[in-house]
Formats: C-alpha cells, sequence, structure tokens
C-alpha cells in the first residue's frame, strides 16, 4: 500500500469520526439549552432594581440618579463624566458602567429577589 492511499483512510476516517463527534456535541448544547430551568429575572427593571442586583454599595446611589437621569435607558447610555459629576465613587462607576454595557448586549440582567417560605 502506498503512503498516499494510507494517508488517504486516515484523514477519511478522521473527518467521519470528527463530524460525528462535532454533531453529538452540537446536539448535546442545543438539548441542555432547550431544557434547562431558567433562573428567575424580573419582568420590569427600573433604576433602584438595576442597582441592587449590581450590588456592592451601588445601591446607595438611587436617588441621585433617579433624579438625575429619571430612567433606566437614559443610565444605560451615560459616560463617565455625567457620573463623576454626580460624585460617584469611581469604584461605583466602574460596576454602574460595566453592568450597563452587558445589559445593553443582553448578557446579564439583576435577578429576581426570591420569596422565603
Amino acid at each position: 500500500m502506498s503512503m498516499i492511499s494510507i494517508w488517504r483512510q486516515i484523514t477519511s476516517t478522521s473527518l467521519q469520526n470528527s463530524s460525528t463527534l462535532s454533531s453529538s456535541l452540537v446536539h448535546h448544547r442545543v438539548h441542555s439549552r432547550l431544557f434547562s430551568t431558567s433562573s428567575p429575572y424580573l419582568v420590569k427593571v427600573g433604576i433602584p432594581e438595576f442597582l441592587r442586583g449590581i450590588a456592592n454599595g451601588v445601591e446607595a446611589h438611587v436617588e441621585k440618579l433617579e433624579s438625575e437621569f429619571g430612567d433606566l435607558q437614559k443610565l444605560l447610555v451615560a459616560r463617565t463624566l455625567r457620573l463623576k459629576k454626580l460624585e460617584i465613587p469611581c469604584k461605583h462607576r466602574k460596576l454602574i458602567l460595566k453592568h450597563a454595557h452587558k445589559y445593553r448586549l443582553g448578557l446579564w440582567r439583576p435577578r429576581a429577589d426570591t420569596v422565603k417560605v
């Protein structure tokens, strides 16, 4: 048997194995997404719920931000200097801006408070 024919057998076998492996992984990933239980999320998110979702002391600035922006959509497009003029500390500005960006992209939402029985 020549080297070329051996090489063709090896590559065709590995391609078949990789395609069945990748299709089973995709099927497993889709299957797990369809039947996983979702975590509870708030239906209506305002500035207080947004800041409570961030936590780390940022919720102390609810009154300032509500009086300045009034709406979550305006807060989501706010810039650093505007938050700095409201005398919000640097650490809290970073957290607000980071979570606002993730919220706009749909990667993060504040969790709903679970009811304790």
